[in-house]
């Protein structure tokens, strides 16, 4: 694939980017207020993208309304200078839908947006109604790929795709958009989720942090916790890990705990059918579900290995990413992280590999994989976490992705100039 740019201009007519005050009462070209809509402000990748690109836009000058459900987030985005609206946009429900458009339709209005940025698909089709009336761009968050198994759902889904510019988290991702919606590639800019490397940072955590995280858990010293963050959703297959649990338990490996770190909505009967898996896999004494955790740098710190099983395209999984940093060894499906996220053979030559990598859906492959990365000697586990931080530190730093949203909202802004200048 070529490599995607992300500062040039889209060649088709744009609608028109307004100037407003700044928050300190100065006008100023390029500068506007801008319309932030995302499903929850509570803990996901599109949360944090939201509360990541308010904290940019706020930083640059920009005034930023955030629309959202309430979240534990909300006070961050709050912290930062932004308007708070409250407002259901995750709901699919089509009387909603139109009901928030027309709530979003009077913002643009009332505060003179600019620009609206989207992180969500039935958000994404309000955003594009109410963008309408006043020809207001409207750009697009990607960070997973959406199951498609019909054509109205691809027809839902692609809603995502109709973006004025397409923020894509990965290459992965950038892929999955064009092969599915011929989405051009000038279009598309990928923009990887930004780590706050100060937090994320081995060397500020101390000992008794990870023994408290571990006494949660009730692991010694000795114990090999293997630990997979996100949300209890069957997407990010915990089920496969049951599997290879009872793998290599059967194997013969001792002294390992699969923890499962992340929020349960209780939505489905998923969690349910967890438990169920493993006492009929007799691994109920190597899983541990545990509630979500605000100490994550002690939890990654406390872990052997941080892994992914995911059965669907994550993009860039901000946990992997955080766990990089924090020079864990990592382990991913071929779906939870593209090349340029996880650095694997035989994408790199093994002088570069930082993690390892199987096939999705194949618990013996996932099983294998754990089984080789512990039967390396302790330098070399930590020569792989110390290669992945360095790539984390490399291209996923806020600075250089706060450099890349602001040259994509740039562009857009110079485009509007030059065709106001030419009467267009």
């Amino acid at each position: 694939m070529s490599s995607l740019p992300v500062s040039e201009a889209p060649k088709r007519p744009q609608p028109m980017l307004r100037d407003v005050a700044r928050p300190d009462g100065r006008g100023g070209e390029g500068t506007f207020s801008v319309l932030i809509v995302t499903p929850t402000l509570d803990g996901g990748a599109s949360d944090a993208g939201a509360v990541e690109l308010t904290r940019v836009l706020a930083q640059a000058g920009y005034r930023a309304i955030v629309v959202s459900q309430a979240g534990r987030l909300v006070a961050d985005v709050s912290a930062m200078g932004a308007r708070f609206v409250p407002l259901d946009v995750g709901s699919n429900n089509p009387a909603v839908m139109l009901r928030n458009a027309f709530v979003l339709m009077r913002l643009v209005h009332d505060e003179r947006v600019g620009a609206i940025h989207v992180f969500g698909r039935s958000a994404a089709w309000s955003a594009c109604i109410a963008a309408r009336p006043r020809r207001v761009p409207v750009l697009t968050s990607w960070f997973k790929g959406f199951r498609e198994q019909n054509v109205f759902k691809h027809y839902y889904n692609g809603v995502m795709a109709r973006g004025d510019r397409v923020l894509a988290a990965s290459e992965q991702i950038a892929q999955l958009i064009n092969d599915r919606y011929g989405t051009p590639w000038d279009k598309i800019a990928v923009v990887p989720c930004s780590i706050d490397l100060d937090r994320f940072d081995p060397t500020r955590v101390s000992q008794e942090r990870i023994d408290a995280m571990r006494h949660v858990w009730g692991v010694s010293r000795d114990t090999k916790v293997i630990l997979i963050t996100g949300r209890i959703l069957r997407r990010k297959g915990h089920t496969l890990a049951v599997k290879a649990a009872k793998r290599l338990k059967e194997m013969g490996l001792k002294d390992f705990l699969f923890v499962f770190v992340g929020e349960d909505r209780g939505r489905t009967h998923y969690t349910g059918e967890l438990w169920d898996l493993a006492l009929a896999t007799g691994t109920m004494d190597v899983i541990r579900m545990a509630a979500p955790v605000a100490d994550m740098p002690a939890a990654y710190a406390a872990a052997a290995v941080v892994a992914s099983a995911a059965v669907q395209p994550e993009g860039a999984p901000r946990a992997i990413l955080e766990a990089q940093a924090m020079a864990r060894p990592v382990i991913v499906s071929d779906l939870a992280a593209g090349p340029d996220v996880v650095l694997t053979a035989p994408s790199v030559p093994e002088s570069r590999v930082a993690g390892l990598r199987f096939q999705s859906g194949d618990d013996a492959a996932f099983a294998a994989a754990l089984l080789r990365l512990f039967a390396m000697p302790e330098p070399n586990r930590a020569m792989l976490g110390q290669r992945g931080r360095d790539w984390v530190l490399g291209h996923f730093d806020r600075d250089t992705v706060a450099e890349q949203i602001l040259r994509i909202y740039r562009d857009l802004g110079a485009a509007d100039a030059a065709r106001k200048r030419a009467g267009i």
